[in-house]
């Protein structure tokens, strides 16, 4: 019978050493993590949604104010108010602005929005606004995250179904639980070759619905901008599904400044600015690219012009005036003038941002049916986006959030 082996003194040093050599590399490993440069103080207790007001008040004062420089719109989901500043996505209190939850991380912010109770939030690295984490809008904790080549910057948009990420040399789209459902575009390292429909084109503005994806992009062999209607959920993700792809040839389509306002299921509505011989218009497509209907504005679209899904309406403002369009034919409804922004629905009312408060309409109509005075102090003319929780109606005023309230 062969002796039992016995622990020499250098295996117990060899043995120690490799443990020593594992730790190091552990924490060498978690002091470069991400989870090492990470804040995440989720909440003690959810705040629930407060009852919505049946009547709406003649005027309201400043509850609180918080930096807001990421967002680009007013964002209150479930309980609470969502505000995006450096690294920082804040859930607060809607009436005291306290801090309910708190996600940081040591990486500037690109964009914020939120849909189905949770809030996307996308972060740039090295890689562009590559980054991206789901957060529970009730507690602040961590959902899901995902990472992939992106542009350095990003507008991010939903449409109730998809998450739009656009950037100007590539966009993807993204399921509810940031599963990728098509890149279009530029692509950092394909797995196949020439699965995208074009090269080196620009991504100038896009829209999506539930089963269409609208993309406005100026290629370099095109005469004008180019309008591609697409699947937003292909069987494979890299390889997009066109319904359609066309050269502009209304007038405008060669010119700075024109866009895709939205998109619906069966319809594309784009606006194209006018020329020496043809004035500012919206223009509607079916999903084909056939042009429809054309409706004429009176003036161009500002820098700031923005478009919000309200209920059974698109609501487009222009930089000065608001207007109401059909949700599903984009027909223009009505139209009103002298606006900061863009609106929002409370108590049944459509909450309008203008020069002396906030004028209520009704939303079928666009009449006028009560004001709220509202007194903003430091006001320098930007834009101002509208969303409400409860009693509270909520301004994004440029880079700052206020909310406002009775008491």
């Amino acid at each position: 019978m062969l002796a039992p082996e016995r622990r020499t003194r250098a295996d117990i040093l060899t043995a120690a050493a490799i443990a020593a050599l594992v730790a190091i590399a552990a924490v060498v490993v978690w002091w470069q993590s991400d989870a090492r440069a990470t804040l995440s103080e989720t909440a003690t207790q959810s705040l629930s949604a407060p009852p919505t007001p049946e009547q709406l008040p003649s005027q309201v004062r400043e509850l609180w104010q918080a930096p807001d420089d990421a967002a680009a719109r007013a964002l209150a989901v479930g309980g609470v108010v969502v505000t995006a500043d450096g690294g920082t996505v804040t859930g607060r209190n809607p009436r005291t602005g306290d801090t309910v939850w708190k996600y940081e991380r040591d990486l500037p912010l690109c964009a914020v929005e939120s849909q189905f109770g949770t809030v996307v939030a996308t972060y740039r690295d090295q890689r562009g606004c590559s980054q991206t984490t789901l957060l529970n809008a009730e507690t602040g904790s961590r959902l899901t995250a995902r990472s992939s080549y992106m542009d350095d910057q990003v507008r991010l948009s939903v449409d109730g179904t998809y998450v739009l990420a656009l950037g100007s040399d590539r966009l993807e789209m993204w399921r509810s639980d940031l599963v990728r459902t098509l890149e279009f575009g530029y692509v950092d390292a394909p797995v196949n070759p020439r699965t995208q429909p074009r090269e080196g084109c620009t991504l100038i503005s896009a829209s999506s619905a539930s089963s269409r994806l609208a993309v406005l992009e100026r290629c370099p062999n095109d005469t004008a901008d180019r309008l591609s209607i697409m699947n937003p959920a292909p069987k494979d993700a890299t390889t997009p599904e066109e319904y359609s792809s066309h050269v502009l040839t209304e007038p405008g389509g060669a010119l700075d400044g024109a866009r895709v306002l939205a998109a619906s299921d069966s319809r594309v509505v784009l606006f194209l600015p006018g020329t020496t011989s043809s004035t500012p218009q919206l223009a509607v497509y079916d999903i084909s690219g056939n042009l429809i209907a054309t409706h004429q504005l009176s003036a161009p679209l500002a820098d700031n012009a923005t478009v919000t899904h309200l209920s059974s309406a698109y609501f487009v403002f222009t930089g000065n005036s608001l207007i109401a369009l059909n949700a599903t034919t984009f027909d223009p409804l009505w139209a009103i003038q002298n606006v900061l922004g863009t609106p929002t629905l409370l108590s049944g009312k459509l909450l309008v941002p203008v020069p002396d408060g906030i004028a209520a309409l009704d939303p079928a109509t666009g009449a006028q049916t009560s004001r709220i005075s509202v007194q903003r102090t430091d006001y320098h003319g930007d834009l101002i986006t509208l969303t409400s929780i409860g009693p509270t109606i909520v301004e994004r005023r440029g880079t700052t959030l206020h909310a406002l309230g009775t008491d």
